[in-house]
């Protein structure tokens, strides 16, 4: 992700220590709103090992996971460091408690975007997609914070929509077990073991093999759609 920015390094070196800040404020912010959220939601459904294991904190240090945050970085992805939680120390039904812990983190993610968009939506500052950048030498005041506010709604989106993917380490996995009926949630159990090979192969294997990134074209109407809707922009064109 970031290396796409390099030629604008030459070009126009301010823009580009603007961008890559926006990038970076954005991912972090939505990493550690994203592992905060799971540990509340759980802290609140009567789990204290959040708490314990110091995952209470809006501290970004106690929610980044090395290779999560590297390909966030790299390719506009990833996930923060796992919450540990018990669900037999929360109250009431344990699959359906998992669930709630589970969707927290994404829909935080969401909310992060919404309110992050709000200004573009109300049209005090422009849409500016850090994934289209255009020839940002007579940018205004106004245009970066637009990248800004506009880095943040994207990645926010990014992560809820990837995270609720229903691969076993991702969150939509346990969102999937939590609402499925029994039948269903008990066949999509037996897929666990293999949810981090699927998830392997369909962000490097397939890609790498083939030259097409099924994630990519999964998520991108689904990112514009997002982004349309919380910005109020007609045609985000996120990733053109």
């Amino acid at each position: 992700m970031i290396f796409a920015y390099q030629d604008l390094l030459e070009v126009n070196p301010r823009a580009f220590l603007v961008l890559v800040g926006a990038v970076v404020t954005a991912l972090l912010v939505g990493i550690t709103v994203h592992e905060f959220s799971h540990a509340l939601a759980a802290t609140r459904l009567g789990d204290p090992t959040p708490r314990y294991r110091g995952r209470l904190s809006l501290n970004p240090l106690a929610h980044l996971d090395p290779v999560g945050t590297m390909l966030l970085f790299i390719a506009g992805f990833g996930w923060g460091k796992p919450v540990e939680v018990n669900p037999r120390l929360m109250r009431g039904d344990p699959k359906t408690n998992m669930a709630l812990t589970a969707a927290a983190g994404p829909l935080s993610n969401l909310v992060v975007a919404a309110l992050a968009g709000l200004a573009i939506k109300l049209d005090i500052v422009p849409w500016r997609s850090p994934f289209n950048v255009p020839n940002l030498a007579y940018w205004s005041a106004d245009d970066y914070l637009g990248l800004y506010l506009s880095s943040i709604v994207l990645f926010g989106i990014i992560l809820a929509l990837f995270n609720l993917t229903p691969l076993w380490p991702l969150d939509g996995f346990s969102v999937a077990v939590g609402i499925l009926p029994r039948n269903l949630s008990q066949e999509l159990e037996r897929l666990r073991l293999w949810g981090p090979g699927l998830l392997l192969l369909f962000l490097f294997g397939i890609p790498i093999f083939t030259g097409w990134n099924p994630f990519f074209d999964l998520l991108r109407p689904a990112v514009n759609g997002v982004a349309s809707l919380l910005t109020g922009v007609g045609d985000p064109n996120v990733f053109g």
